[in-house]
C-alpha cells in the first residue's frame, strides 16, 4: 500500500495507529467491529484510490483493535470519545467521515457531534439501520451469534471472511491470515470485553439531522438485510442510496472499483 505514512500517536492516553495518505480535502474512515478489524484491513483497497481522488485519508485502529493498544474502558461510548479525540490529535477542523459496519455508528456520532463534520458515508450497518420484519431480525441475530461465538483460529477466520465477502476469490489465504493475525492476543480480549460493555446509546431518531448522507449496501449481505439498508435511507431526508448486486457486507471490497468512484464523486461536490 502506497502512502504518505503510518505512524502512532498518543490519543487520549491511548497509543493509537493510524494511517494518513494524500492531499486535499480531509476524510476520515472508521473500520467496523468484527473478529480482525483494523483500518489497514478494512479499507484495503480504499484508502490509496480516496487519496488518488484528491483526498487526504485518516484511517486509524480503534482502542483495541488491529495495533492500537486497548483501552480501561471498552464501551461504545469510549470508542466514540476516542474518535474524537483522533480527529483533534491530527488537527481536522474540517472533515467527511465514512463508515464500515459498527464503525458507521461512531462516524454518524461525530457527523451529528463534531462542529467540522460535513458528508456522511456508511457501509452496510446493523448498528444504524432499523430493525426491520421478522425476517431480517432473524438474519441479524444469527449473524451476531456468529460473531460472538468466533475463537481465534485460521479455519475460523476463514469462515467469517467467506461470511463477510461475496467475492470468493477475494478470500485469499494472504488475507484470511491478516484478519487472523489482527484477532489473537490482545485484540481477542478486548473483543470479549465488548461483550460485556454497556450497549450504546440509541441515534436512530436523530439520524434525520445528518446534512449530507450516502448510503451504500449490498443485496447480499448476510447479516444486514437489504430491507433494512432502505428503511435506513428513508429515515435521512436527502440520503443517497446505491445498492450493488454480487456484494455482501463489505461493500467497500466486493465492489472496490465502483464503491471508491461513488464515494469520491459524492464527496467532491460536498
Amino acid at each position: 500500500m502506497a502512502n504518505d505514512g503510518e505512524a502512532y500517536l498518543s490519543v487520549d492516553g491511548v497509543k493509537t495507529f493510524y494511517i494518513k495518505a494524500g492531499h486535499g480535502p480531509a476524510v476520515l474512515l472508521v473500520h467496523g467491529g468484527s473478529p480482525g478489524a483494523s483500518a489497514p484491513i478494512n479499507w484495503k483497497f480504499n484508502i490509496d484510490a480516496l487519496a488518488a481522488a484528491g483526498f487526504t485519508v485518516y484511517a486509524y485502529d480503534q482502542p483495541g483493535f488491529g495495533r492500537t493498544d486497548n483501552p480501561t474502558d471498552f464501551s461504545m461510548e469510549y470508542r466514540v470519545a476516542h474518535a474524537k479525540a483522533f480527529v483533534r490529535a491530527v488537527g481536522l477542523d474540517v472533515f467527511h467521515l465514512i463508515g464500515n459496519s459498527q464503525g458507521s455508528y461512531i462516524a454518524a456520532r461525530l457527523a451529528l457531534e463534531e462542529n467540522g463534520a460535513r458528508a456522511f458515508v456508511t457501509t452496510p450497518s446493523g448498528s444504524l439501520a432499523p430493525a426491520g420484519s421478522a425476517e431480517s431480525q432473524a438474519l441479524a441475530k444469527r449473524h451476531n451469534a456468529e460473531l460472538r461465538d468466533y475463537t481465534p483460529s485460521i479455519e475460523n477466520m476463514r469462515k467469517l471472511t467467506l461470511g463477510t465477502l461475496f467475492n470468493r476469490e477475494l478470500v485469499t489465504e494472504e488475507v484470511v491470515r491478516e484478519r487472523y493475525d489482527m484477532s489473537t492476543g490482545k485484540n481477542f480480549a478486548a473483543q470479549k470485553m465488548r461483550e460485556a460493555a454497556p450497549r450504546p446509546k440509541p441515534i436512530r431518531d436523530e439520524l434525520r439531522r445528518l446534512k449530507s448522507a450516502l448510503i451504500v449496501w449490498g443485496k447480499d449481505d448476510r447479516g444486514v438485510s437489504v430491507e433494512r439498508g432502505v428503511l435506513l435511507f428513508q429515515s435521512i431526508p436527502g440520503a443517497e442510496f446505491h445498492l450493488f448486486d454480487n456484494c455482501a457486507h463489505w461493500a467497500q471490497w466486493d465492489q472496490a472499483e465502483r464503491f471508491n468512484r461513488i464515494v469520491a464523486d459524492f464527496l467532491q461536490f460536498k
